[in-house]
Protein backbone atom coordinates (compact mmCIF):
# COMPACT_ATOMS: atom_id res chain seq x y z
CA UNK A 1 0.00 0.00 0.00
CA UNK A 2 2.55 2.76 1.03
CA UNK A 3 4.79 1.99 -2.44
CA UNK A 4 1.39 2.72 -4.50
CA UNK A 5 1.43 6.25 -2.15
CA UNK A 6 5.07 7.11 -2.67
CA UNK A 7 4.22 6.40 -6.53
CA UNK A 8 1.13 8.33 -6.52
CA UNK A 9 2.88 11.12 -5.04
CA UNK A 10 6.04 10.88 -7.38
CA UNK A 11 3.18 11.20 -10.37
CA UNK A 12 1.62 14.14 -8.78
CA UNK A 13 4.81 16.34 -8.35
CA UNK A 14 5.40 15.35 -11.98
CA UNK A 15 2.22 16.43 -12.97
CA UNK A 16 0.88 19.49 -10.49
CA UNK A 17 4.99 20.85 -10.13
CA UNK A 18 4.71 22.01 -6.81
CA UNK A 19 1.87 20.79 -3.90
CA UNK A 20 1.60 21.12 -0.26
CA UNK A 21 1.91 18.60 2.05
CA UNK A 22 -2.03 19.12 2.76
CA UNK A 23 -3.10 18.71 -0.35
CA UNK A 24 -0.85 15.93 -1.22
CA UNK A 25 -2.45 14.50 2.24
CA UNK A 26 -5.94 15.35 1.16
CA UNK A 27 -5.70 13.53 -2.42
CA UNK A 28 -4.35 10.43 -0.69
CA UNK A 29 -6.32 10.79 2.66
CA UNK A 30 -3.38 10.66 4.90
CA UNK A 31 -2.34 12.81 7.66
CA UNK A 32 0.31 15.48 7.03
CA UNK A 33 2.79 13.73 9.20
CA UNK A 34 2.58 10.43 6.76
CA UNK A 35 3.24 12.81 3.85
CA UNK A 36 6.46 14.15 5.93
CA UNK A 37 7.53 10.48 6.20
CA UNK A 38 6.83 9.52 2.45
CA UNK A 39 9.02 12.31 1.32
CA UNK A 40 12.42 11.08 3.37
CA UNK A 41 11.45 7.57 2.18
CA UNK A 42 11.65 9.04 -1.54
CA UNK A 43 14.74 11.24 -0.75
CA UNK A 44 16.34 8.16 0.92
CA UNK A 45 15.52 6.12 -2.16
CA UNK A 46 17.49 8.77 -4.56
CA UNK A 47 13.97 10.81 -5.61
CA UNK A 48 15.40 14.40 -5.61
CA UNK A 49 12.05 16.29 -3.96
CA UNK A 50 12.62 19.43 -2.39
CA UNK A 51 10.81 21.73 0.11
CA UNK A 52 10.02 25.43 -0.40
CA UNK A 53 8.90 26.94 2.35
CA UNK A 54 7.25 30.80 2.61
CA UNK A 55 3.88 31.80 0.65
CA UNK A 56 3.61 30.04 -2.10
CA UNK A 57 6.35 26.87 -1.66
CA UNK A 58 5.55 23.33 -1.33
CA UNK A 59 6.93 20.06 -2.09
CA UNK A 60 8.59 19.48 -5.69
CA UNK A 61 10.93 17.72 -7.61
CA UNK A 62 14.27 18.82 -8.91
CA UNK A 63 13.52 20.79 -12.15
CA UNK A 64 14.30 17.98 -15.50
CA UNK A 65 13.46 15.11 -12.92
CA UNK A 66 10.90 13.05 -15.00
CA UNK A 67 9.78 8.93 -14.55
CA UNK A 68 8.21 7.07 -16.87
CA UNK A 69 7.35 4.61 -14.60
CA UNK A 70 3.10 4.18 -14.07
CA UNK A 71 3.30 1.22 -12.14
CA UNK A 72 -0.61 0.65 -12.46
CA UNK A 73 -2.02 -1.67 -10.41
CA UNK A 74 -5.19 -4.09 -11.21
CA UNK A 75 -7.68 -2.10 -9.79
CA UNK A 76 -6.38 0.95 -11.73
CA UNK A 77 -6.17 -0.72 -14.91
CA UNK A 78 -9.67 -2.24 -14.09
CA UNK A 79 -11.03 1.39 -14.05
CA UNK A 80 -9.13 2.75 -16.66
CA UNK A 81 -11.05 0.59 -19.23
CA UNK A 82 -14.89 0.64 -17.45
CA UNK A 83 -16.82 1.32 -20.47
CA UNK A 84 -16.81 5.09 -21.39
CA UNK A 85 -20.40 6.18 -22.21
CA UNK A 86 -19.66 5.85 -26.02
CA UNK A 87 -22.98 8.93 -26.59
CA UNK A 88 -21.20 11.31 -24.54
CA UNK A 89 -17.90 10.95 -26.01
CA UNK A 90 -19.79 11.06 -30.01
CA UNK A 91 -21.25 13.76 -28.73
CA UNK A 92 -18.13 15.69 -27.94
CA UNK A 93 -16.66 14.19 -31.07
CA UNK A 94 -13.97 12.00 -28.87
CA UNK A 95 -15.32 8.70 -29.57
CA UNK A 96 -12.90 7.57 -32.08
CA UNK A 97 -10.08 9.11 -30.22
CA UNK A 98 -11.09 7.39 -27.03
CA UNK A 99 -11.27 4.36 -29.15
CA UNK A 100 -7.61 4.86 -30.41
CA UNK A 101 -6.46 5.68 -26.91
CA UNK A 102 -7.83 2.53 -25.33
CA UNK A 103 -6.07 0.48 -28.03
CA UNK A 104 -2.73 2.08 -27.28
CA UNK A 105 -2.66 1.36 -23.56
CA UNK A 106 -3.94 -1.98 -24.32
CA UNK A 107 -0.61 -2.57 -26.55
CA UNK A 108 1.54 -0.55 -23.70
CA UNK A 109 0.10 -3.02 -20.93
CA UNK A 110 1.98 -6.26 -19.85
CA UNK A 111 -0.04 -9.21 -20.44
CA UNK A 112 -1.56 -10.00 -17.07
CA UNK A 113 -2.82 -6.51 -16.98
CA UNK A 114 -3.59 -6.24 -20.85
CA UNK A 115 -6.29 -9.38 -19.80
CA UNK A 116 -7.72 -7.64 -16.51
CA UNK A 117 -8.32 -4.45 -18.83
CA UNK A 118 -9.96 -6.80 -21.51
CA UNK A 119 -12.27 -8.72 -19.45
CA UNK A 120 -13.81 -5.51 -17.67
CA UNK A 121 -14.77 -4.22 -20.78
CA UNK A 122 -16.15 -7.55 -21.82
CA UNK A 123 -18.46 -7.54 -18.78
CA UNK A 124 -19.40 -4.11 -17.98
CA UNK A 125 -21.35 -1.61 -20.18
CA UNK A 126 -22.13 1.79 -19.01
CA UNK A 127 -25.49 2.93 -20.67
CA UNK A 128 -26.19 6.72 -19.60
CA UNK A 129 -29.29 6.98 -21.22
CA UNK A 130 -32.90 6.24 -19.32
CA UNK A 131 -35.59 4.01 -21.18
CA UNK A 132 -37.76 6.72 -21.17
CA UNK A 133 -35.89 9.52 -21.98
CA UNK A 134 -36.11 10.85 -25.95
CA UNK A 135 -32.47 11.80 -27.63
CA UNK A 136 -32.00 15.83 -27.61
CA UNK A 137 -30.33 17.79 -30.17
CA UNK A 138 -27.62 19.50 -29.34
CA UNK A 139 -26.51 21.34 -32.49
CA UNK A 140 -24.61 23.68 -30.65
CA UNK A 141 -22.98 21.80 -28.10
CA UNK A 142 -19.11 21.93 -30.57
CA UNK A 143 -19.52 25.66 -30.38
CA UNK A 144 -20.14 25.71 -26.89
CA UNK A 145 -17.16 23.26 -26.07
CA UNK A 146 -15.17 25.37 -28.43
CA UNK A 147 -15.51 28.16 -26.16
CA UNK A 148 -15.18 26.48 -23.16
CA UNK A 149 -11.72 24.97 -24.25
CA UNK A 150 -10.61 28.29 -25.48
CA UNK A 151 -12.10 30.77 -22.65
CA UNK A 152 -13.76 33.06 -25.10
CA UNK A 153 -16.68 35.01 -24.34
CA UNK A 154 -20.04 34.21 -26.19
CA UNK A 155 -23.60 35.88 -26.59
CA UNK A 156 -26.22 33.07 -26.37
CA UNK A 157 -29.66 32.33 -27.27
CA UNK A 158 -31.93 30.57 -24.82
CA UNK A 159 -35.40 29.55 -24.49
CA UNK A 160 -37.92 26.22 -24.20
CA UNK A 161 -38.96 27.34 -27.60
CA UNK A 162 -37.06 28.44 -30.53
CA UNK A 163 -39.43 31.36 -31.10
CA UNK A 164 -39.19 33.50 -27.29
CA UNK A 165 -35.36 32.57 -27.28
CA UNK A 166 -33.70 35.60 -25.22
CA UNK A 167 -30.41 36.65 -25.31
CA UNK A 168 -27.46 36.91 -22.75
CA UNK A 169 -23.91 37.40 -22.29
CA UNK A 170 -22.17 34.41 -21.04
CA UNK A 171 -18.79 33.73 -19.77
CA UNK A 172 -18.43 29.50 -20.45
CA UNK A 173 -17.23 27.64 -17.47
CA UNK A 174 -17.82 23.95 -18.04
CA UNK A 175 -19.99 21.37 -19.45
CA UNK A 176 -21.81 18.72 -17.41
CA UNK A 177 -23.35 15.77 -18.67
CA UNK A 178 -26.61 14.53 -16.50
CA UNK A 179 -27.27 11.07 -17.53
CA UNK A 180 -27.88 11.34 -20.98
CA UNK A 181 -28.68 15.28 -20.94
CA UNK A 182 -25.60 18.18 -21.53
CA UNK A 183 -25.91 21.23 -19.70
CA UNK A 184 -23.74 24.29 -20.23
CA UNK A 185 -22.52 25.99 -17.05
CA UNK A 186 -21.42 30.17 -17.66
CA UNK A 187 -20.92 33.02 -15.26
CA UNK A 188 -23.50 35.63 -16.17
CA UNK A 189 -23.83 38.88 -14.60
CA UNK A 190 -21.63 37.68 -11.48
CA UNK A 191 -23.32 34.17 -11.40
CA UNK A 192 -22.70 30.95 -12.18
CA UNK A 193 -25.91 29.14 -13.61
CA UNK A 194 -26.92 26.13 -15.94
CA UNK A 195 -28.54 25.81 -19.15
CA UNK A 196 -29.67 22.57 -21.20
CA UNK A 197 -27.68 22.22 -24.13
CA UNK A 198 -30.84 21.56 -26.27
CA UNK A 199 -32.31 24.55 -25.51
CA UNK A 200 -29.82 26.28 -26.91
CA UNK A 201 -31.02 28.18 -30.14
CA UNK A 202 -28.00 29.97 -30.81
CA UNK A 203 -23.95 31.24 -30.41
CA UNK A 204 -22.54 33.92 -31.22
CA UNK A 205 -18.65 34.02 -30.64
CA UNK A 206 -17.41 37.75 -28.96
CA UNK A 207 -13.78 37.01 -29.60
CA UNK A 208 -13.34 38.38 -25.70
CA UNK A 209 -11.53 36.64 -22.99
CA UNK A 210 -14.13 35.17 -20.73
CA UNK A 211 -13.45 35.69 -17.08
CA UNK A 212 -13.11 32.62 -15.09
CA UNK A 213 -12.96 32.88 -11.34
CA UNK A 214 -10.03 31.85 -10.17
CA UNK A 215 -11.58 29.08 -7.68
CA UNK A 216 -14.10 27.92 -9.28
CA UNK A 217 -14.74 24.31 -9.44
CA UNK A 218 -17.05 22.49 -12.07
CA UNK A 219 -17.77 19.43 -10.24
CA UNK A 220 -18.38 20.92 -6.62
CA UNK A 221 -21.14 23.72 -8.21
CA UNK A 222 -22.44 21.30 -10.28
CA UNK A 223 -22.83 18.94 -6.67
CA UNK A 224 -24.49 22.26 -4.83
CA UNK A 225 -26.95 23.21 -7.68
CA UNK A 226 -27.97 19.40 -8.05
CA UNK A 227 -28.84 19.44 -3.82
CA UNK A 228 -30.87 22.83 -4.22
CA UNK A 229 -32.77 21.87 -6.84
CA UNK A 230 -33.64 18.24 -4.95
CA UNK A 231 -34.09 20.29 -2.20
CA UNK A 232 -36.09 23.11 -3.80
CA UNK A 233 -38.68 19.98 -4.98
CA UNK A 234 -42.52 20.21 -3.94
CA UNK A 235 -43.05 16.82 -2.06
CA UNK A 236 -46.35 15.64 -2.25
CA UNK A 237 -46.60 12.23 -0.02
CA UNK A 238 -49.25 9.39 -0.79
CA UNK A 239 -49.93 5.95 0.55
CA UNK A 240 -51.17 3.88 -2.63
CA UNK A 241 -52.66 0.10 -2.62
CA UNK A 242 -51.81 -1.39 -5.92
CA UNK A 243 -52.63 -4.99 -7.39
CA UNK A 244 -49.04 -6.81 -7.35
CA UNK A 245 -49.19 -7.28 -10.85
CA UNK A 246 -49.28 -4.02 -11.91
CA UNK A 247 -45.84 -3.22 -9.35
CA UNK A 248 -43.61 -3.11 -12.74
CA UNK A 249 -45.78 -1.17 -14.63
CA UNK A 250 -45.75 1.72 -12.07
CA UNK A 251 -42.24 1.76 -12.02
CA UNK A 252 -42.09 2.36 -15.54
CA UNK A 253 -44.63 5.17 -15.55
CA UNK A 254 -42.59 6.90 -12.76
CA UNK A 255 -41.22 10.28 -13.99
CA UNK A 256 -40.34 12.88 -11.11
CA UNK A 257 -42.10 10.37 -8.87
CA UNK A 258 -40.70 8.08 -6.36
CA UNK A 259 -41.27 4.87 -4.77
CA UNK A 260 -40.63 4.26 -1.38
CA UNK A 261 -41.37 1.64 0.69
CA UNK A 262 -43.48 -1.70 -0.88
CA UNK A 263 -45.69 -4.11 1.14
CA UNK A 264 -45.90 -7.92 0.65
CA UNK A 265 -48.74 -8.40 -1.23
CA UNK A 266 -51.89 -9.39 1.24
CA UNK A 267 -54.31 -11.97 0.54
CA UNK A 268 -55.87 -10.70 -2.42
CA UNK A 269 -52.24 -9.74 -4.01
CA UNK A 270 -52.78 -6.43 -3.23
CA UNK A 271 -49.62 -4.30 -1.91
CA UNK A 272 -48.83 -1.30 0.14
CA UNK A 273 -46.70 1.69 -1.43
CA UNK A 274 -45.36 4.21 -0.17
CA UNK A 275 -44.72 7.22 -2.76
CA UNK A 276 -43.71 10.98 -3.36
CA UNK A 277 -44.84 12.87 -6.15
CA UNK A 278 -43.77 16.73 -7.00
CA UNK A 279 -47.50 17.83 -6.98
CA UNK A 280 -51.35 16.67 -6.25
CA UNK A 281 -52.09 17.10 -9.30
CA UNK A 282 -49.31 14.83 -10.31
CA UNK A 283 -50.44 12.33 -7.89
CA UNK A 284 -53.85 12.34 -8.75
CA UNK A 285 -53.11 11.84 -12.60
CA UNK A 286 -50.87 8.78 -11.81
CA UNK A 287 -53.50 7.11 -9.38
CA UNK A 288 -56.14 7.42 -12.48
CA UNK A 289 -54.07 5.98 -14.93
CA UNK A 290 -54.56 2.69 -13.07
CA UNK A 291 -58.33 2.31 -12.96
CA UNK A 292 -59.10 -0.38 -10.99
CA UNK A 293 -55.70 -1.78 -10.04
CA UNK A 294 -55.13 1.30 -7.93
CA UNK A 295 -56.46 2.55 -4.60
CA UNK A 296 -55.61 5.84 -2.86
CA UNK A 297 -55.48 5.02 1.04
CA UNK A 298 -53.72 8.38 2.22
CA UNK A 299 -54.14 11.65 2.65
CA UNK A 300 -58.21 11.51 2.07
CA UNK A 301 -57.72 14.89 0.46
CA UNK A 302 -56.02 13.08 -2.95
CA UNK A 303 -58.53 10.47 -2.25
CA UNK A 304 -61.25 12.69 -2.14
CA UNK A 305 -59.85 14.43 -5.44
CA UNK A 306 -59.35 11.55 -7.17
CA UNK A 307 -62.68 10.11 -6.64
CA UNK A 308 -64.35 13.78 -8.03
CA UNK A 309 -62.00 13.78 -11.05
CA UNK A 310 -63.13 10.26 -12.06
CA UNK A 311 -66.56 10.81 -11.59
CA UNK A 312 -66.07 14.08 -13.78
CA UNK A 313 -64.58 11.85 -16.70
CA UNK A 314 -67.79 9.62 -16.34
CA UNK A 315 -69.94 12.47 -16.78
CA UNK A 316 -68.20 13.92 -19.77
CA UNK A 317 -68.46 10.48 -21.47
CA UNK A 318 -71.88 10.32 -20.57
CA UNK A 319 -72.71 13.88 -22.21
CA UNK A 320 -71.32 12.83 -25.62
CA UNK A 321 -73.06 9.10 -25.91
CA UNK A 322 -75.13 11.30 -27.82
CA UNK A 323 -72.72 12.45 -29.78
CA UNK A 324 -71.59 8.86 -31.45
Amino acid sequence: MRADRLLSILLLLQAHRRMTARTLAERLEVSERTIHRDMEALSGAGVPVVAERGAGGGWMLVEGYRTDLTGLNRAEVEALFFAKPSRLLADLQLDRASEGAVIKLLAALPAISRRSAEAVRARIHVDVSGWNRAEEAVPFLPALQEAVWRERRLRLAYGHEPGCAVERLVDPLGLVAKGSVWYFVAGVEGEVRSYRVSRVRGVEATGEPAARPADFDLAAFWEQSSSRFRESLPRFCATLRADAAILQRMRYALRFARMGEVSRPDGEGWVTVDMRFQFEEEACEFALSFGSQLEVVAPPSLREKVIAMAESVVKFYEGRMGHG
